[in-house]
């Protein structure tokens, strides 16, 4: 068989007055293509690679690390203990903080001039006072007011009900109010932020036919605005996480108090300090999985399609390995365009026809 290749066609100029010359056809496959060289990427690429590379050998190479007195700690009952109380904690706080904080955002953009200074004036005041202050005032509040209860007004004569101030406000309560509190006045600024992204188009359009100011709120504009806010709620919830280890002040047993109690009786500082960061690391982790599937939730009214999530992309990568072994006479299977949770709308078929015709 005999092969042809198409050479450049040369043309002559053209004479005087008469047509432009056409252009010379070019054979792209006889194009040499050189591809660009980053020599400063490759350089800072080899010398991260060998500075992870030596950190990964230090850690089996070096007596110090004592992993054998990690693993033994790592699953040890005061060490479960205290990621209970950390995930309590957390929890609860974040709830509390974010229930207030909607609260105060809305009073933020309300038109309401008292709502609107006692909110900010909320906002400034915790966001000024430092959390480990705030949970030591909580935890002492009982030196300001010696008991708390209902009776009559601008007076100490507690009639009605009547509790000491220092077993109603235990150790837990104040973390939890310190926490929730200072979690509060951020949340706020978070959700008034994505509130005010939403076009105001939105707000006109749905007043426009006559919607009322609650449904709004809650099915038109905070699912929009769920988009801007889960990040940074996300990130203040894995901030909680950590922040909840200055409730160590007051003595509560949560994880970083927990470790700290067991290397002062053991001396084993760094073991115990590395069983606090993985399990502190695989919180995070967990947290910011979650944050992912949240955000790809409330992308579908942004997005038409989807993309695919790590396991889809996964299985599809698997899938193509597969078949290029031949085994069974195995295809590649067709990419996927919309997500396998979500139907393929009518107008997405529609314009799919009209590309074909």
């Amino acid at each position: 068989m005999s092969t042809t290749t198409t050479a450049p066609v040369a043309v002559s100029a053209p004479e005087q007055g008469g047509p432009p010359a056409r252009a010379e056809r070019v054979d792209l496959g006889d194009v040499r293509v050189i591809h660009s060289r980053h020599w400063f990427r490759w350089v800072l690429s080899a010398i991260l690679i060998f500075a992870i590379a030596q950190f990964v050998w230090s850690l089996f190479t070096n007596e110090n690390y004592e992993w054998n007195v990690f693993a033994s700690y790592f699953f040890s009952e005061p060490v479960l203990i205290g990621i209970g109380y950390t995930l309590s904690l957390t929890a609860i706080s974040a709830s509390i903080g974010f229930i207030l904080g909607t609260v105060l955002a809305l009073g933020r953009l309300s038109k309401s001039t008292l709502l609107n200074s006692i909110s900010w004036a909320y906002i400034w005041f915790f966001r000024s006072v430092p959390l480990v202050v705030q949970i030591i005032v909580w935890y002492n509040l009982g030196y300001l007011y010696p008991t708390l209860g209902l009776g009559t007004p601008f007076t100490t004569d507690f009639w009605i009900v009547e509790f000491p101030t220092v077993q109603l406000i235990s150790a837990f309560a104040a973390a939890i109010l310190g926490l929730g509190l200072h979690q509060a006045a951020y949340s706020a600024e978070i959700i008034r932020g994505g509130l005010i992204s939403v076009d105001q188009g939105q707000h006109e359009a749905a007043a426009a036919l006559g919607i009322p100011a609650r449904k709004r709120l809650f099915r038109i504009i905070l699912p929009q605005a769920m988009r801007s806010i889960i990040p940074n709620a996300t990130n203040e919830v894995i901030g909680l996480v950590k922040g909840a280890s200055v409730v160590f002040v007051i003595a509560i047993p949560e994880l970083f108090y927990a470790v700290q109690v067991i290397y002062n009786r053991n001396s084993r500082v760094i073991p115990l300090l590395l069983v606090a960061v993985v399990w502190y690391t695989i919180i995070t982790t967990i947290l910011s999985i979650a944050q992912y599937y949240i955000e790809r939730y409330y992308a579908r009214g942004s997005v038409r399609t989807l993309p695919p999530t790590p396991l889809q992309r996964f299985r599809r990568w698997t899938a193509v390995q597969w078949a290029r072994l031949g085994e069974n006479g195995a295809k590649a299977p067709p990419r996927e365009p919309v997500s396998a949770d979500l139907p393929i709308r009518p107008d997405a078929a529609i314009d799919a026809n009209e590309e074909t015709r």
